[in-house]
């Protein structure tokens, strides 16, 4: 009799907290609360492990541990105000300005074949003002999302034929990422290919199309990998990465190590030994090791959680949109920011061979934290924007004014 007793307060306990957050999920203005507070908690995160991570790299080349981590700050500082600007527009904004957006992204590509300057093999960035360099395959993504979504709502339905779904947008796409692609950047030309394919799946296009296009994406990542050789070395590395732990296989295996020796609780904020020298990218694109070292299961568990409720919240508002701009253009975001982390943090596990991607919202890099920042403005300014959202600002802005009074 006591231990029924003693189950019953516990099981209403556990109904009445699934209760209370289905109220909350229930809520209006949820969609727009779960993107801005996962947003803002991963962007937090990445600089504080941008600081750590980026340390020992910062004071070696400039003399000072926190240079890198200011810039981080700077451009975390930019785009969050450009964020901010994003989430109070409106759907008639970012239709208006997706011809701008798109020929502004093309003229950016275009100039970093002319001008462009060559890092780390790729010629992928264009110089700004003394070290600070600018990634127009970044911006690229940004513009892709905003123009495909205005361009098959302009359409309408029904989206019937082939050629009234995929002209022009497949053709477009296709020259941007050739454009991205003839700079180098290999992994920026799979997001744009994910973004194309997002964008396509939530305007309702046929299964057999992803299975063509699916088809065109393996046999083209296969020719890309067999002709460059560098490619080819990550390929086989992947495969087998201790038959060459010393050379191509040194950046996953060193990356296993640092996840593997964090434990559960990882060793401390600022603790990691990988970071000083053994890791390479430690800040960019292997960040991911750095916090499972740090900050252990917990912090990689903890970062997992936070895309998966952000990737929630994305996809959401795609189903739940009555509007077919917001549809597409939330799938668009969120199938860039979902690919571009299984990518990420697959190539650290090992599970997905390195394509150089950085992981949204916490690698280092303003070229990639600005555009994603912005792109989720735009879906903020969209879910505050929704029927029941607007309604629920206004009865909030009246009940705010009579409390005034």
């Amino acid at each position: 009799m006591s231990q029924t007793s003693e189950r019953v307060p516990a099981a209403a306990s556990g109904d009445g907290l699934q209760h209370r957050l289905a109220l909350l999920l229930r809520h209006p203005l949820s969609t727009y609360y779960l993107l801005l507070g996962t947003t803002l908690l991963l962007l937090v995160l990445g600089l504080i492990m941008v600081m750590s991570a980026s340390s020992i790299e910062s004071f070696r080349v400039f003399g000072s541990a926190y240079t890198l981590a200011q810039r981080q700050a700077m451009f975390a500082i930019i785009g969050v105000v450009a964020m901010l600007f994003a989430a109070r527009t409106s759907v008639q904004f970012w239709r208006g300005f997706a011809w701008v957006l798109l020929l502004g992204a093309f003229a950016l590509l275009v100039a970093v074949l002319v001008v462009g300057v060559e890092v780390a093999g790729q010629r992928n960035w264009i110089e700004i003002i003394g070290p600070f360099r600018l990634q127009p395959s970044e911006f690229a993504k940004l513009a892709l999302v905003v123009w495909g979504a205005a361009l098959l709502t302009r359409k309408g339905r029904p989206l019937d034929t082939w050629s009234r779904l995929l002209l022009p947008l497949l053709p477009v796409a296709a020259l941007m990422m050739v454009l991205v692609l003839m700079e180098g950047d290999f992994g920026n030309t799979l997001m744009l290919a994910a973004i194309t394919m997002g964008i396509l799946f939530a305007a309702g296009a046929p299964l057999r199309l992803f299975v063509v296009l699916g088809g065109a994406l393996v046999t083209g990542v296969a020719l890309l990998t067999v002709a460059a050789p560098y490619r080819m070395e990550r390929f086989t590395s992947w495969l087998n990465p201790a038959e060459d732990r010393l050379g191509v296989g040194w950046q996953v295996s060193q990356g296993q190590y640092a996840l593997g020796t964090g434990g559960f609780w990882g060793v401390g904020l600022g603790a990691s030994r990988e970071k000083w020298g053994s890791l390479p990218e430690a800040h960019t694109d292997f960040i991911f090791p750095v916090i499972g070292e740090e900050l252990g299961l917990v912090g990689t568990l903890t970062v997992l959680a936070l895309f998966g409720i952000l990737a929630f919240a994305v996809f959401r508002l795609s189903r739940t949109t009555h509007d077919p701009f917001v549809r597409l253009a939330a799938a668009g975001v969120g199938s860039w920011i979902v690919v571009q982390a299984v990518i990420n943090i697959g190539a650290v596990l090992g599970v997905l061979p390195i394509t150089g991607v950085p992981l949204p919202l916490v690698s280092y890099g303003g070229s990639s934290l600005i555009p994603t920042l912005v792109a989720l403005g735009m879906l903020m300014a969209f879910a505050k924007n929704e029927p029941g959202a607007r309604r629920a600002l206004r009865r909030k802005s009246t009940a705010q004014a009579l409390r005034k009074r």
